[in-house]
């Protein structure tokens, strides 16, 4: 027989966790689902737009179409650009804050956070500005007399992966410097001791410890890099789409929302299966190479 009460303490985690769980079905879960049930609707302006009728047409319009191709592609390649240099230079850039002493570790800290405080379409905006044909880095380097004519940076894949790194390495750098928080300095200092050089130390004893925040912050910085919206509609233009402008412009361009929808739900079961194969990959690698 249960004691007195013991219904009631069993609850409690339950009843506590109610609010938070109601608002991530509200704002979550059944958008998600609606969107998800949009997407399977046939659509016909001629007919007054979306028809309730439900087939598999917007999913394999987008899967047998090269425009479609051609989009998704783009936003693999520019995801993994824009992942990979910020395990480069986030990565480094966070073990280096972790060695510097106060006031230099707040202060460099502070600048690496600071951008995340701006709003990232002015961001983005101050990035067209600066990679701009008449924007201050073509400016500069015809005045220095590096180049005869501006370089095109701005509506190319390499301006949105410049801009893209500069929004999401915070992310990569705060998730390593987690994982950096738990390493015990006097560790390395027995390496050293024992006649290990740095790098074998960096490689042997902080790399393993910190695997964990890389992949954790590449995870983060290619989810957002995949479903980045404002960044490439404004560095890219009309014609370099990515999904996430791709599904924009069928909502309130063409006004097909299904296809839209299909188009993201899509991109989230990319996303959702990219994610999933490299952390279950990463997570055999590690245990194989640093066990």
């Amino acid at each position: 027989m249960s004691a007195p009460g013991s219904h009631a303490v069993s609850t409690r985690p339950y009843l506590l966790n109610a609010p938070a769980l109601g608002l991530f079905l509200a704002l979550f879960v059944a958008p998600l689902l609606m969107t998800f049930l949009l997407s399977f609707n046939t659509f016909d302006m001629n007919r007054g737009g979306i028809l309730d009728e439900y087939s598999w047409v917007n999913y394999l319009e987008v899967l047998g179409d090269s425009y479609f191709h051609e989009i998704f592609l783009r936003t693999l390649l520019i995801s993994l650009a824009v992942t990979l240099l910020c395990v480069l230079l986030g990565t480094p850039e966070a073990y280096i804050l972790h060695r510097m002493a106060s006031p230099w570790k707040s202060i460099c800290m502070l600048v690496i956070l600071g951008p995340l405080l701006i709003s990232v379409v002015v961001r983005t905006l101050g990035w067209a500005i600066l990679i701009g044909s008449n924007g201050v880095i073509n400016h500069a380097l015809i005045g220095m007399g590096l180049v005869d004519q501006p370089i095109k940076l701005m509506f190319t894949n390499t301006g949105m992966v410049i801009a893209l790194v500069h929004v999401l390495i915070p992310f990569m750098v705060l998730s390593v410097w987690a994982s950096l928080q738990k390493l015990d300095p006097r560790v390395e200092s027995a390496g050293l001791s024992l006649g290990a050089t740095p790098f074998v130390v960096l490689r042997r004893i902080v790399l393993p410890q910190i695997m964990p925040g890389v992949l954790s912050g590449s995870l983060i910085v290619f989810a957002l890099t995949a479903s980045a919206f404002a960044t490439p509609s404004i560095l890219g233009g009309r014609r370099l789409k990515v999904v996430a402008t791709a599904a924009y412009d069928e909502y309130l361009g063409t006004l097909n929302w299904p296809l839209g929808a299909a188009i993201a739900m899509l991109l989230l079961i990319a996303n959702v299966v990219i994610i999933v194969s490299y952390n279950k990959y990463i997570e055999r690698r590690y245990a194989q190479v640093f066990k």
